[in-house]
């Protein structure tokens, strides 16, 4: 199953760490948890929480331990496809929680969202029996109308709202993938 999972975190610095997950699967399941600072987590960054809107003080209040949520995380995402809008700071995140939690810091291992794209509008095409040749222009140009959409609705920096709106983007992507093949041989 593919999903989707996002992070936000206290600082972009070196010693930065996530403070909020959320992912949201292709069959409809969802979560979200605020995480509880780990013993030595203390950068942070009130610019970042000014995108974010995250307190220190609510983190304490309503986040869950950081290991709680790492084998949640492990023992619900394990053996599936989980993919990121940034999957270079996303990781970074998910490392340092793992870490922190005392699991496997590669336990889990994040793709880019935009191969999810890619890979299942491919494969929507050559089932309808798109020729190869073909099959690239027509996810491209694809791709590129689901990112001019998404201009116009940007991420609101919430962790599960984000991971929300990458599920939508691809079934976006997967719909106007199944109506290009509908209509193939373009006439």
């Amino acid at each position: 199953m593919i999903i989707f999972l996002d992070f936000e975190a206290s600082s972009l610095g070196k010693r930065g760490f996530p403070i909020e997950v959320g992912w949201a699967a292709e069959d409809g399941t969802e979560e979200g948890r605020l995480i509880r600072l780990a013993p030595g987590w203390e950068e942070w960054s009130t610019e970042a929480e000014g995108i974010h809107g995250i307190t220190r003080d609510r983190l304490q209040r309503e986040g869950r331990p950081h290991d709680e949520v790492a084998r949640r995380m492990v023992e619900t995402l394990t053996g599936h496809g989980l993919y990121a809008s940034a999957p270079s700071w996303d990781g970074q995140w998910l490392s340092k929680l793992l870490r922190a939690a005392g699991l496997p810091r590669h336990a889990l291992r994040l793709r880019d969202t935009d191969e999810a794209q890619q890979d299942t509008a491919l494969a929507v095409l050559a089932r309808a029996g798109v020729p190869v040749g073909a099959q690239r222009g027509i996810v491209d140009g694809i791709r590129e109308a689901v990112r001019q959409a998404a201009t116009a609705e940007p991420p609101t920096h919430r962790a599960p709202e984000d991971a929300r709106r990458e599920l939508s983007l691809w079934r976006d992507v997967v719909r106007q993938a199944e109506r290009a093949a509908g209509r193939w041989p373009e006439r």
